[in-house]
């Protein structure tokens, strides 16, 4: 193998976005790859050296080791992790330090997994830390030069099996979905599809240099995302309706940043359905994602 991918695997959630990028392209044999994370140890890292990945420690705010490690490779796929610290600034701080590194090194092709600045957009009307960091890191990457592709990814659909998952309704036999969405579709992906669609990106540089893809699976209305659990799950899930204003009154850490994040999400930021299965025909439905996961669902 020719080439060497770098792939960063700097995540709280073991491997999530990076371990399937890195799964994808182990799979296609276009490149080798060297899959980077702070514990070489987990399970995680464990099945990436048994599916052939060279699995490396690194620090991302080491800025030598960082450079050891890029050293040679064609390209990289970048995750920063805002919920490690919940810390924007040191978020923001790693970003550039890979920038810096990506440039001084001249890799051919990075693709780095970014969001919108919409403190920026909105004019500071709404603030959502875990999508401004990524935008000023995006900004960063093309302002130095570094041949670099954007992947804004829509709300995993592996949120529904933890911080959305229906709620037990206290009036009734039936579930709330806690989203406040008002009628407006919100996209949505599978984390395991992100992998493929990033491998598709690699394989065509010249299409997608210097630009951000919004990646999604499906757009649904909250109505349709529970239809969709009601049918499969074979239990009443129903629209709560909850507004922006109630879902921060709910009081848990990150309940503003989560309201915040939907008002933007109103916006309609852009993601594109169609281009998603053109870059991964096999790209999983919602409905699909259910079906593969109802045990996740069953203490409901």
């Amino acid at each position: 193998l020719s080439n060497h991918l770098f792939i960063c695997l700097f995540s709280s959630l073991p491997g999530s976005q990076g371990g399937s990028v890195a799964r994808a392209i182990l799979e296609g044999k276009d490149f080798s790859v060297r899959a980077v994370t702070r514990d070489v140890t987990r399970p995680s890292a464990l099945a990436l050296k048994e599916l052939g990945a060279e699995v490396v420690k690194c620090d991302l705010n080491d800025q030598e080791s960082l450079k050891g490690i890029l050293k040679g490779a064609y390209g990289t796929f970048l995750v920063t992790n805002f919920w490690d610290d919940f810390n924007k600034e040191k978020e923001v701080k790693q970003g550039k330090m890979v920038a810096d590194a990506s440039k001084q090194l001249g890799l051919k092709h990075v693709v780095y997994s970014g969001l919108e600045n919409v403190k920026k957009l909105t004019k500071g009307k709404l603030e959502v830390k875990h999508f401004d960091g990524k935008g000023e890191v995006e900004e960063y990457f093309w302002s130095i030069g570094v041949p670099m592709t954007s992947v804004r990814i829509s709300a995993y659909f592996e949120n529904f099996l933890n911080i959305w998952k229906p709620v037990k309704a206290s009036d009734g036999d039936y579930y709330n979905l806690m989203l406040p969405m008002k009628d407006i579709p919100m996209d949505g992906i599978s984390v395991a599809d992100i992998g493929p669609a990033v491998a598709s990106i690699f394989r065509s540089p010249e299409e997608f240099l210097g630009k951000a893809v919004g990646l999604s699976a499906e757009a649904l209305t909250v109505q349709q995302y529970a239809d969709i659990l009601s049918k499969t799950l074979g239990k009443v899930v129903k629209d709560s309706k909850i507004t922006p204003e109630a879902y921060e009154k709910l009081g848990f850490p990150g309940a503003k940043e989560m309201a915040d994040m939907m008002r933007f999400y109103h916006m309609k930021p852009d993601r594109d359905v169609q281009l998603t299965h053109k870059l991964n025909p096999k790209v999983k439905s919602f409905s699909q994602f259910v079906s593969e996961n109802k045990d996740a669902f069953k203490d409901l």
